[in-house]
């Protein structure tokens, strides 16, 4: 769907770029200089493209020029798609002054948006949740692609700083904590973040990013590998991963489940569809009693509905989306490029008495910007209520 989206736009840009070059009022000389302009400013994405086809794997460095190639290239797209609009429309003037505020915006969305951090405070209430339970604050962190970071000591600082100061009993973490492999986990990535830390621990699920699935070449390293190195780097971190499993938490004479549900490799193709083919919730859930308060961390936010059909996530945390990285809200609602793929894309959804909630995510995968749709990190507190 991606590739589609993005060839259909490449091709409705070219045509845009010859019709405005076939109307312009100039002298033959500047019409040649001007489709040159046109068609050099195609070569950031040309080059991409090349590298795709033609590097024999998606190394870290390689990922990395890629992300600020696709960004450059809609850099210089969009702006001058606006104002092949507005010269339409006979307001040239107007189109050029919102040309050169699309492209404040695009770098602005590169260089302050991209890092600027936002807490969301969620409450979740539940006659279910024991009341030694009652004020219990989650941390849900997800989707930091830790090897397309820009500035990783100083960004992932950033989030454990504001992690700390929110005083967690438990942090979450909802999947692709790397973009492609496990040689992304350096060991100045694992400095960053050993202050992660809670009373009941970091808990983890694998995202599809993490599963290695977007290595190409495998004779180097296995993605199957790549997994385990993943798995072991959070665990000796402390944190608990959970594979498609659940686990207890306890306070006094009371517990509560947290199950775990990692992504499976064989859905690579269909990570973005409305519909998954059925999920081993009877793995995750079995012997779990359903009169428990149950959380339940999965990456894809499309398995909620599963999850809420077996009976249990009572409280869903999901990830994977990032709202695409653009999000515009209007008169309380938001608008974002998601919304074309996804029907349950950001923030909380209800659905009786079961909660989702969708993180946007920290990090950022092919172009390296944010808009609107800020790095979250989200708490949210558990209330009992009748």
């Amino acid at each position: 769907m991606f590739v589609v989206l993005f060839f259909l736009m490449l091709v409705a840009v070219i045509a845009a770029d010859y019709c405005f070059w076939r109307r312009a009022d100039v002298s033959s000389c500047r019409r040649v200089v001007l489709a040159v302009c046109l068609i050099v400013s195609h070569l950031p994405v040309i080059a991409m493209l090349l590298s795709i086809l033609l590097i024999r794997d998606n190394t870290t460095d390689a990922m990395f020029v890629g992300m600020w190639l696709f960004w450059t290239w809609l850099l210089l797209l969009l702006p001058r798609l606006f104002y092949y609009l507005f010269r339409w429309i006979r307001l040239p003037c107007v189109g050029l002054v919102v040309a050169v505020g699309v492209a404040g915006l695009l770098v602005w969305g590169a260089t302050v948006g991209r890092t600027a951090l936002h807490v969301n405070r969620v409450e979740v209430c539940s006659a279910k949740l024991p009341s030694t339970f009652d004020g219990m604050r989650i941390v849900q962190l997800s989707d930091m692609h830790v090897g397309t970071i820009v500035s990783p000591e100083r960004e992932l600082r950033r989030i454990v700083d504001s992690v700390e100061a929110l005083q967690p009993d438990l942090i979450v973490f909802t999947g692709d904590l790397v973009n492609v492999r496990s040689s992304e986990l350096t060991d100045r990535i694992a400095l960053s973040l050993r202050h992660l830390q809670a009373p009941y621990g970091v808990a983890s699920v694998i995202g599809n990013h993490d599963s290695g699935v977007y290595i190409k070449d495998t004779v180097r390293q296995l993605p199957a590998e790549s997994l385990c190195e993943v798995v072991a780097w959070q665990r000796a971190q402390g944190w608990r991963v959970l594979e498609d499993t659940t686990v207890y938490l306890v306070r006094g004479r009371d517990s509560i489940s947290l199950s775990g549900i990692s992504f499976d490799p064989v859905l690579r193709k269909k990570r973005h569809d409305s519909e998954l083919p059925p999920a081993r919730l009877d793995v995750v859930y079995q012997g779990v009693p359903d009169s428990l308060f149950n959380i339940t961390a999965v990456h894809l936010p499309q398995l909620w509905q599963q999850i809420v059909e077996s009976g249990y996530g009572d409280l869903t945390l999901a990830g994977h989306v990032h709202a695409m990285q653009m999000k515009v809200r209007l008169f309380g609602g938001a608008i974002s490029p998601a919304r074309l793929l996804y029907e349950r894309w950001s923030g909380r959804y209800e659905e009786g008495a079961h909660t989702l909630y969708i993180n946007d995510g920290t990090g950022y995968v092919a172009y390296p910007m944010r808009l609107g749709a800020w790095p979250e990190i989200t708490l949210i507190t558990l209330r009992r209520c009748e």
